[in-house]
């Protein structure tokens, strides 16, 4: 046993040494300073070369370029192209120098992929506007093509993805898309797919391809493939929906509500979830739908509650990570400002106990929404025989003693004051009604 264990400490001091002599290599290695980029002052792993002549690490100037200078950082003169030329001749050197150096520790820079252009980008962007206007079923396969190929190209690097963003990618994808879902047709299934999925990678969305994506043949084609599409399309349509739901315009909500079964589909998204990010996505969805003073969201709110939404909420409340927490509770806190959601909401045994358990247990804004769903189911506004039923409850529960830690500690002058308005009439039965203690309470240390 002890010689084992002397081994392994030799052979660590062996390797630890090694290191440190690696190390001590590297320092005293020299790196020519034609080799070095001018900006960050480290060896070049892909050198392009300016108008002015001078070669740079493309990721440095691009960096530079990107935040507004139009000029060569060491001559100071205007820049005639911001398009950086690869200077294959230099990777090459250093690439050579590498090898030479291996035996020191230095790996081989690999060779970068070129990246697109934005002559490259504009013609493709071309292209597929172009075969979206003709009906040959070639033209709409040549469509899909080019979508696949984008969709590789911007997968390759980040400074790719900004060049087909900045060229207006997704607002011609997203006119594509309603130009093939105003047909619908089975054949141009395959083509709004790639579409789909090649939309989701340029999110967020800008207003102008948002407002597009928001026609009423687009939201038709979403709900379609939330409803009949594969699980990927699924995945994508729901995160075209979310960033439709952001704009503040009734008529979406009210033509996503007009759309037979698409309600029922987020709800099942969330019910049966796919992934995460779906599920987050399908809250936010909703979200957006139910929480507004226009009259139409009180219709979603009703529709949401009768497909049984709070109760499922409820459950997934009890066990849930914090963001799939803080989005239930917000969408709990506009169904119930419905009569059909109070209702369902005071005849589900788990409700009040759940609420009172997330006060001061996951964040500020889910203690917030707990304490605004508490207010809309027992305030004063409410009806005297839920308020009473839920009041006793809520006590039984360990309200009262949340409630005012809540205030002692701290929070913003909304929650107070609802906060207030329940404490006097919990105040009111604590006296005929023996008080559970919480056990949220246990442990808690006050900062005062």
């Amino acid at each position: 046993m002890m010689s084992t264990w002397r081994k392994r400490r030799a052979a660590k001091r062996s390797t630890s040494k090694k290191e440190l002599i690696e190390e001590k290599t590297m320092e005293l290695l020299m790196i020519p300073s034609h080799f070095k980029c001018p900006i960050s002052l480290d060896l070049m792993k892909d050198p392009v070369t300016l108008s002015t002549g001078i070669t740079y690490d493309r990721e440095s100037i691009e960096t530079w370029i990107e935040g507004g200078n139009q000029t060569c950082p060491i001559t100071k003169q205007g820049l005639k192209s911001l398009e950086p030329i690869p200077n294959h001749t230099m990777r090459k050197m250093i690439q050579q120098w590498c090898v030479e150096n291996k035996d020191h520790g230095v790996e081989r820079i690999p060779t970068p992929r070129i990246p697109v252009t934005s002559s490259e980008v504009t013609e493709i962007l071309r292209k597929i506007e172009s075969c979206c206007l003709k009906e040959q079923h070639d033209s709409k396969n040549s469509c899909r093509a080019l979508v696949l190929k984008m969709k590789i190209m911007i997968k390759e690097s980040a400074r790719n993805r900004r060049c087909f963003i900045t060229n207006g990618a997704a607002k011609i994808l997203s006119s594509t898309l309603v130009g093939f879902s105003e047909k619908l047709s089975v054949h141009d299934v395959e083509t709004m797919e790639e579409i789909l999925s090649t939309l989701t990678i340029l999110l967020p969305l800008d207003g102008e391809s948002k407002s597009t994506l928001g026609s009423k043949s687009s939201l038709n084609c979403l709900v379609w493939f939330l409803k009949c599409g594969s699980l990927s399309s699924r995945r994508n349509s729901v995160l075209l929906l979310k960033e439709i739901m952001k704009i503040e315009e009734k008529w979406r909500v009210e033509e996503l509500l007009k759309i037979d079964g698409a309600l029922e589909a987020l709800v099942k998204l969330v019910k049966e979830p796919i992934c995460p990010t779906t599920t987050k996505a399908s809250l936010l969805t909703i979200y957006h739908m139910v929480n507004s003073s226009q009259i139409i969201n009180q219709k979603a709110r009703v529709k949401f509650a009768d497909l049984g939404l709070v109760e499922l909420l409820i459950e997934i409340l009890v066990d849930c990570e914090k963001s799939i927490c803080e989005k239930a509770l917000g969408i709990l806190v506009g169904i119930c400002s419905s009569e059909e959601g109070k209702r369902r909401a005071y005849g589900y045994a788990l409700t009040i106990p759940v609420l009172i358990k997330k006060l001061l247990r996951v964040s500020d804004l889910a203690t917030e929404f707990s304490v605004s769903i508490l207010w809309k189911l027992i305030g004063k506004r409410e009806q005297r025989e839920n308020g009473n039923v839920v009041l006793i409850e809520a006590l039984q529960v360990g309200a009262f003693q949340k409630l005012l830690l809540l205030i002692q500690v701290g929070c913003s002058e909304r929650t107070k004051e609802k906060a207030s308005e329940l404490l006097k009439l919990l105040n009111l039965h604590r006296g005929r009604i023996e008080c559970i203690d919480s056990l949220d309470l246990k442990n808690l240390k006050r900062p005062f």
